[in-house]
């Protein structure tokens, strides 16, 4: 009873709470353009070429990366990195607080991590930082996020990048 709900086909959660996915779409590219250090952390869903969609994917993503101003650190492999990352390069799931306090990011948009390592990345991130953490799911959402959105497609980070585009012409989002 205290849990929250996944969204449903067609909408994403805001802090718990069920919207139309145009919504979480709107308000994911607010914050990433209030936030100093916006980061995307795409995983192997993405960056491995598995099929056409994931080319189609990365592509769009970048594209949204270039236009709306966010960093991308990949999470392209889940084996630890004992004893030492390089945070710079790319996240530790198993330790991703480390990457978010070494480059001071305070909006992370998780994309293409399979669900079960970007579970525990959100908990550990939400637990030991203050960073805003978004996660665009191809399956179902994640209720580890402070803000998700589910069914991810390409067409979804056009969307963010036209609404990207209208927070940056619109002096910094505000």
């Amino acid at each position: 009873m205290m849990g929250i709900s996944l969204p449903d086909p067609g909408q994403g959660h805001i802090e718990g709470v069920l919207v139309p996915q145009e919504q979480a779409i709107e308000e994911s590219a607010r914050i990433l353009s209030r936030a100093k250090v916006p980061t995307f952390f795409p995983g192997p869903l993405v960056l491995w070429k598995w099929n056409e969609k994931s080319a189609k994917m990365a592509a769009a993503i970048k594209t949204a990366a270039v236009e709306g101003g966010v960093h991308i650190i990949p999470m392209s492999d889940y084996r630890p990195k004992y004893p030492k990352i390089d945070p710079e390069t790319e996240i530790n799931p198993n330790h991703p607080n480390l990457t978010i306090w070494h480059n001071k990011i305070d909006a992370c948009l998780f994309v293409g991590v399979h669900c079960h390592q970007a579970n525990l990345a959100l908990k550990i991130i939400r637990g030991g930082t203050d960073c805003y953490t978004m996660a665009f799911c191809s399956m179902a959402g994640h209720e580890d996020a402070n803000l998700s959105v589910r069914d991810t497609t390409p067409e979804t980070f056009v969307k963010l990048t036209d609404a990207l585009k209208k927070m940056k012409s619109n002096s910094r989002g505000f």
